[in-house]
């Protein structure tokens, strides 16, 4: 970080809240606003407003603001991007509809794809190709184009997306169409080769597409929040954090805003991480629940697990392949809907349902009294007294009893014979229940044991959850830290200057080219860290990764390499490292098939200050409450008075006996009766099942 950023700030733009975190040489101010759908800005600013009033100072003093936003993705997802033309290769018009054919349900005889993003009127193919090594096979004709050019030019086009086939090997055809379509058009122009150079077309083909769709709608949010900061006296540099979980600048924001989709996220992974090196904590699973998702992400030797595509817009709840695919680097987690505000349902065979539709911040749930009729999950833990309805988000927002229950009653309890209490505990019940579902599966995908871990929750509401959610994964311990609440925007202020450069390159391991290898590494390199030098001036850390598989196997395993120049006897390290990576992953390696390269991956990022260390204790001293109100304990099935805490008023060493709660300003965390919170010497909050295994 350069010097001189001592005064900086994260902005964390959510579906419902966005949390505004201050840090003032260590001392942390933070807020949660609601967030503006009409005018995303406005919730920054006004966020900003109350930390530099708590904190004392004027936003000209901020140094640095780091940002985070959900709008790329709600833009994919409620399909509100530009009209956007996709040019690509003859004979390749239908590859975003085709998609890869897999039946993604399989038992569904009503089987509907999701719709691409670009329909086919707006899809136009020319002729030109380039093969699998990168040679041309047929020229690019360069007549049709500029003949397209007019055409685009005529409608109300707002982006162009440009794919072609076996562009990942060879760019020039699409660098090229860019050159021709520039001279006659006034449109953003996203090529793939850039957006995303790997291979599988359709992938491909549809990340371009997508960051063409949401290039528009990007670029002037950012060039309107730039503006207001500066008129607000916020003269500072504004950076912004990817899905990969390190900072670009604007200016590669705007040009790539696909790698924002997944932003917020991946700070509240980087937030978790640093936790876990904070108390030497090797395998870690967070637990980061907010308004509108709950997300779960696994983190060994103090790194959050990476993947090279995603999905967006899933149609069917937890069904791989049916949603939007994403080809670029992201920090991987399994993301559900299931935050404060997904809304609770009844089906028709009568089973309690949670999400995927949200009450967002408009109208939110029904407790909020801002025209919301539909019981959200905010509803059902204030009438299980999880919540105070006079203190919540910092007493900024008053809570409605009555309407939750009445909101409960009327579109669960009365369809299935239940109280509000009991209503209300099945709705929480389905939500962490689908949860943990959720988090086993995750794990067993990445051959892990969930119960080995230990828990890190944040958001506004996992700690009201984390401890039931331990319960049911038989996790005996969970940290809460300080700043929970807003923890994704404390994790931008962790983040690093970085970015993860890939390419695709089919490559026999018995026909190794050290040569060729050593190239496209270099060029990848110097990719990488161009992007960070834009921002960071450190030290720079790079880690290689090449994703390998055995010929005719259909998907790759990423296994690490050392970063140098390799030589040709390097082959037999690199098979022996495939070997052992492929053993982790299946039980054993296999004799005799091909193995072959087909990605490479190189990550580059500054140098991030240690953080300091700290012991986790499980011993403390008792404490007793001032305070108590009645609580619904799921270990009895019924409601029994709680000892209420704040957390301000607590100190190291402190020991909670549950059944309580611990309030603070931005959320409040319940320890169930099979658990105890000790105070650590940071502050944070150790969840300890009483009798666990240490």
């Amino acid at each position: 970080m350069r010097s001189g950023q001592d005064i900086r700030l994260g902005a964390d733009i959510g579906g419902t809240f966005t949390d505004i975190v201050l840090d003032l040489h260590g001392t942390v101010y933070s807020a949660k606003v609601l967030t503006n759908y009409t005018a995303p800005e406005q919730a920054i600013l006004d966020g900003i407003a109350i930390v530099t009033q708590d904190a004392g100072i004027s936003p000209s003093q901020i140094d640095l603001v780091i940002h985070g936003t959900t709008l790329a993705t709600n833009a994919l997802i409620q399909r509100q991007g530009a009209r956007t033309a996709l040019i690509t290769t003859e004979g390749f018009r239908d590859v975003i509809e085709m998609r890869t054919e897999n039946r993604f349900e399989q038992y569904d005889l009503n089987l509907v794809l999701p719709k691409p993003l670009i329909p086919r009127e707006d899809r136009f193919p020319v002729k030109g190709r380039i093969n699998a090594q990168g040679k041309e096979l047929q020229p690019l004709d360069e007549a049709a184009l500029a003949e397209l050019a007019e055409r685009i030019a005529e409608q109300d086009f707002g982006a162009v997306a440009i794919g072609f086939i076996h562009s990942y090997a060879n760019g020039a055809h699409e660098q090229r169409a860019r050159k021709i379509l520039q001279r006659k058009l006034d449109l953003p122009i996203s090529i793939s080769s850039e957006v995303s150079p790997q291979m599988r077309e359709f992938e491909r083909f549809n990340t371009v597409c997508a960051n063409a769709y949401v290039r528009p709608q990007m670029a002037s949010y950012l060039s309107r929040l730039q503006d207001r900061l500066k008129e607000m006296g916020a003269v500072c540099p504004v950076f912004m954090i990817h899905s990969g979980g390190g900072l670009i600048t604007v200016e590669t924001a705007v040009e790539f805003p696909v790698r924002l989709v997944e932003s917020g996220p991946a700070g509240g992974a980087i937030f978790a991480a640093d936790i876990a090196r904070r108390f030497s904590l090797d395998r870690v699973v967070s637990y980061d629940m907010g308004g509108t998702t709950a997300k779960i992400c696994l983190i060994q030797d103090y790194q959050p697990q990476t993947a090279r595509t995603f999905e967006v817009a899933r149609t069917y709840r937890f069904c791989k392949g049916s949603g939007m695919p994403i080809s670029i680097p992201v920090i991987e987690m399994i993301e559900i809907g299931a935050g404060g505000g997904s809304i609770a349902w009844v089906d028709d065979m009568g089973r309690i349902q949670t999400g995927p539709e949200s009450a967002g911040s408009e109208p939110g749930p029904a407790c909020y009294q801002r025209g919301g009729t539909k019981p959200a999950i905010t509803d059902a833990d204030l009438v299980l007294g999880k919540i105070d309805a006079d203190n919540f988000a910092g007493g900024k927002i008053k809570l409605s009893g009555d309407s939750a229950r009445k909101a409960i009653s009327a579109n669960v309890g009365d369809r299935l014979g239940l109280e509000p209490m009991a209503a209300a505990f099945g709705i929480c019940e389905v939500v962490d229940e689908n949860m943990a579902n959720a988090a086993r599966v995750h794990a067993v995908e990445n051959g892990r044991n969930i119960s080995d871990n230990t828990m890190i929750a944040f958001g506004g509401a996992a700690p009201l959850h984390a401890a039931r959610l331990c319960e049911k994964l038989s996790i005996d311990r969970c940290l809460i830290p300080n700043g929970a609440g807003v923890g994704s925007a404390i994790g931008f202020l962790k983040a690093p200057f970085g970015y993860e450069a890939v390419g695709s390159q089919v490559m026999a391991l018995s026909r190794f080219d050290a040569s060729a290898l050593n190239a496209m590494l270099d060029g990848l390199k110097d990719s990488a860290e161009s992007f960070v030098r834009a921002g960071g001036s450190g030290q720079i850390n790079r880690e290689i990764v090449a994703f390998m598989r055995y010929a005719g196997q259909g998907w790759e395993i990423p296994v690490p390499l050392p970063d140098r120049q390799f030589k040709t006897d390097d082959s037999d390290m690199i098979e022996a490292a495939f070997r052992e990576r492929y053993a982790q992953f299946f039980g054993r390696a296999v004799d005799g098939p091909e193995i072959e390269f087909v990605t490479f991956s190189v990550k580059a990022q500054d140098s991030r200050p240690e953080s300091t260390k700290e012991s986790l204790t499980e011993d403390g001293r008792p404490v007793a409450a001032s305070a108590s109100r009645e609580i619904f304990d799921p270990d009895i099935g019924a409601s029994t008075e709680s000892a209420i805490f704040e957390r301000d008023s607590l100190t190291a060493g402190d020991r909670i006996a549950g059944p309580a709660v611990i309030v603070e300003s931005e959320t409040s965390t319940v320890v169930t009766s099979l658990f105890d919170a000790v105070i650590q010497a940071d502050g944070t909050i150790l969840l300890v099942r009483k009798g666990g295994a240490a």
